[in-house]
């Protein structure tokens, strides 16, 4: 084949979730009611985490950095979903994929990596409360999201490199709803032998290490509020991790099931459905979950709609 029939590639055609176009209008239903919510709660959260005193802790600076990138990643997904689901014209151009890829696992690396910290954030408030705001610092928490950002974009840059090093031609459809690395893989016509060493290692470091890491914060946790006397210290230290508990076992599960197996086992058709849970459906959880359930959430809420809501319009309320 010749060098210039392996570069012809300047699109590619986005299969999407379903092949039925019957069900795409309730697909496009579905998904834009659900990245509104994701969109809605994240923003909130966010705001308050930065704007609140009462939530200046470092647990909600990260609840905070966790609404962030589950902006980011709906964010670089989700809309050209539901412009597909509706058009005709299922194309993406060659660069609005390549940034599709490099955002999507930019966030997800960084969030893999921050809910390992959230973890660690938790063992610390519950094993050592007195001394939790001394050894999660504002520097400490500032530190911490540098070192986690530069992985995440190290990895992020590693994944989008090596994949669009690769050369693409003839069939350039992606069985996904995004340019995810898996399905391009699939479809490329070099070899991509590195590619898949490249994409295991990071899922192993980014997956396996951080969920390790993540169950070894869990066993101290458990340990420690099983030694409290109180059950109501119990019910609340178990009230504090039930959530992260959720979200993590979720996104842990979903990537694991996602990346770490051989490319022999790959099933696009359910991968995709598969990815949709972490990618677009975890995200929308997230603030009804860890925050807009949260007695210190709905107060801070309150306090801000004092300030906002005028006296009079407050006491009809």
């Amino acid at each position: 084949m010749e060098k210039a029939n392996l570069t012809s590639v300047t699109s590619f055609i986005i299969l999407g979730l379903s092949s039925r176009p019957d069900l795409e209008v309730m697909l496009f239903i579905f998904f834009t009611i659900v990245y509104s919510i994701s969109l809605v709660g994240n923003l909130i959260i966010l705001i308050l985490a930065s704007v609140d005193p009462g939530l200046n802790t470092p647990m909600y600076f990260f609840l905070g950095l966790l609404s962030f990138l589950d902006i980011c990643c709906t964010s670089a997904t989700v809309p050209k979903m539901l412009i597909n689901f509706l058009s005709e014209d299922k194309s993406i151009s060659y660069r609005a994929c390549v940034a599709q890829l490099f955002f999507f696992t930019w966030a997800m690396g960084i969030e893999l990596l921050l809910l390992t910290v959230m973890a660690f954030d938790r063992y610390i408030a519950i094993g050592n409360p007195l001394r939790y705001c001394t050894i999660m610092n504002r520097k400490i928490c500032i530190q911490i999201t540098v070192v986690i950002w530069i992985i995440g974009s190290l990895n992020s840059t590693a994944h989008t490199y090596f994949t669009f090093q690769l050369p693409y031609c003839n069939d350039n459809r992606i069985n996904h709803f995004f340019c995810e690395i898996m399905p391009l893989l699939m479809i490329a016509c070099g070899d991509t032998y590195v590619n898949e060493i490249v994409v295991f290692t990071a899922d192993v470091i980014l997956g396996m290490v951080c969920f390790l890491l993540t169950c070894i914060s869990y066993i101290f946790i458990i340990s420690t509020i099983l030694k409290m006397r109180t059950a109501e210290g119990k019910r609340k230290a178990f009230s504090t991790c039930a959530a992260h508990i959720f979200i993590v076992s979720m996104y842990y599960g979903a990537v694991i099931f996602t990346y770490i197996r051989p490319r022999s086992s790959l099933n696009l058709d359910k991968d995709k459905i598969v990815s949709a849970l972490y990618a677009v459906i975890t995200p929308s959880l997230n603030p009804i979950i860890y925050s807009l359930r949260n007695k210190e959430v709905k107060e801070a809420v309150k306090r801000i709609l004092k300030k906002l809501v005028p006296q009079r319009v407050q006491q009809t309320l």
